[in-house]
């Protein structure tokens, strides 16, 4: 796993995705305990996500199980 959760597709860090740093702000948490706990597209095992840019780029990929971000 990667220190810091980032976007599979942009590369963009949690420091550069205000949209984290918002959601996180609001829950008094810090953004990569945000990501870990709440974005459905966090990849546990390599670290990665997809920023809302991202997943729509991507075609707002789903599946039954769940997407995750490669």
């Amino acid at each position: 796993m990667t220190s810091e959760p980032v976007c599979f597709r942009c590369g963009k860090r949690l420091a550069e995705c205000a949209e984290y740093i918002e959601m996180a702000t609001e829950e008094g948490i810090e953004p990569d305990t945000y990501v870990v706990e709440n974005e459905g597209t966090y990849n546990r095992a390599n670290g990665h996500f997809a920023c809302t840019e991202c997943y729509i780029a991507a075609g707002m990929p789903s599946s039954e199980s769940g997407w995750v971000a490669p």
